[in-house]
C-alpha cells in the first residue's frame, strides 16, 4: 500500500490526478447538496451527457475539448433552467430530452469521426492518464473560482435552496441564483469530465450529498461532511485506479462513494433504532411514575 501511494506522488500525471479531484471533489460537494435539497439531483446527470455530446464535437473539431465543452454547457444549463420554468416540458422530462438528445448527437459524431477509440474511452468513464498540464491548470483556475462564488453568495444560495418563495418575498432575485447554482454545476462538470468521465461526473455531485444527509441535518454540516466524504472518496478512488490498471477511474471513485453512502445508511439506521429504543423506555417510565 505504501508503495503505490509513493508511486502515485512520484509521477507528473499521478499528482496531476490528485490535485484535480480533490479541486473537483470539494465543488461537487459544495454544490450537490443545493441540487439534492431544490430536486435538481438530475440536472448533474443530464449536464454530463451534454458534457459527452461537446466532447465528442470537440474531437471531431479536433480543438481543445474543454475549452470548447466550457460555454455549451453554461448555455444548456441556461436553457435547461428556463425550459423547466417557462415551459409545457417541465423538470426530469426537460432534463431526459435534452441529455438523450446531446448523447445520441455525441455518439452519430464519434462514429462518422474518429470511432470508439481509447480517448473516448477516457472521456466517458474516466482516467488518470487523460489529465493534462493544461487541464489542471485550468482546473485549478476554474474551481477557485467556483469555490469563491460559492462562498460570497452561501447566505443567498442557502435561502433559494431551502425556501425559494420566502426568498423572493424578501427580494432576493431566485432566478440569478438558480443560474448561478446551474452555472456553477455545468463549470464543475466540465472541469472533472476528465477525471471521472462524463456519464460519471454526476455520482460525484449526488452520492457525498446523500451520504451526509443520512447523519447530519444541519445545512453547514452536511456541506463539510459532504466535503470531507467526497475528497477521501476520490483519494481512495484514485488510489485503486492507480493500483489496478485495468480499472476506469469514474468507476473506482463512483463504486468508493456507494460503499460510504451504504455505511452512512446503516449508522444512520442504528442510530434511529437507539433513539426509538429510548423513547420507549422513556414512555414506560413514565406510564409506570403515574
Amino acid at each position: 500500500m505504501f508503495d503505490i501511494l509513493v508511486s502515485m506522488f512520484s509521477y507528473s500525471y499521478g499528482i496531476r490526478a490528485i490535485v484535480v479531484g480533490i479541486l473537483v471533489a470539494l465543488c461537487a460537494s459544495l454544490l450537490g447538496v443545493s441540487l439534492i435539497l431544490k430536486k435538481y439531483a438530475m440536472v448533474g446527470d443530464g449536464l454530463s451527457h451534454v458534457g459527452f455530446g461537446s466532447l465528442a464535437i470537440a474531437t471531431a473539431l479536433n480543438v481543445a475539448p474543454l475549452e470548447v465543452s466550457l460555454p455549451i454547457m453554461i448555455v444548456v444549463a441556461f436553457i435547461l433552467l428556463k425550459i423547466s420554468e417557462n415551459s409545457k416540458i417541465k423538470g426530469d422530462s426537460a432534463i431526459a430530452l435534452i441529455s438523450t438528445s446531446a448523447l445520441a448527437i455525441g455518439v452519430v459524431v464519434i462514429s462518422v469521426t474518429s470511432g470508439m477509440n481509447i480517448d473516448v474511452y477516457n472521456y466517458m468513464f474516466g482516467s488518470i492518464l487523460a489529465i493534462s498540464q493544461s487541464d489542471m491548470i485550468l482546473c485549478i483556475i476554474l474551481s477557485v473560482i467556483v469555490i469563491t462564488l460559492f462562498i460570497l453568495f452561501y447566505n443567498r444560495i442557502f435561502a433559494v435552496t431551502f425556501d425559494e418563495n420566502s426568498a423572493k418575498a424578501m427580494g432576493v432575485r431566485t432566478n440569478y441564483y438558480n443560474m448561478l447554482i446551474a452555472i456553477l454545476t455545468a463549470v464543475t462538470i466540465v472541469i472533472g469530465m476528465k477525471l471521472m468521465g462524463a456519464l460519471l461526473i454526476s455520482g460525484l455531485l449526488i452520492f457525498p450529498a446523500l451520504s451526509s444527509m443520512r447523519v447530519f441535518k444541519k445545512f453547514k454540516s452536511v456541506v463539510i461532511s459532504s466535503a470531507i466524504i467526497s475528497i477521501a472518496c476520490v483519494f481512495i478512488g484514485i488510489y485503486l485506479s492507480f493500483a489496478f490498471n485495468n480499472l476506469a477511474t469514474g468507476a473506482c471513485i463512483v463504486c468508493v462513494n456507494l460503499v460510504v453512502f451504504f455505511v452512512c445508511w446503516l449508522v444512520a439506521f442504528i442510530k434511529q433504532k437507539v433513539e426509538l429504543n429510548k423513547r420507549k423506555k422513556q414512555v414506560v417510565l413514565e406510564n409506570k411514575q403515574e
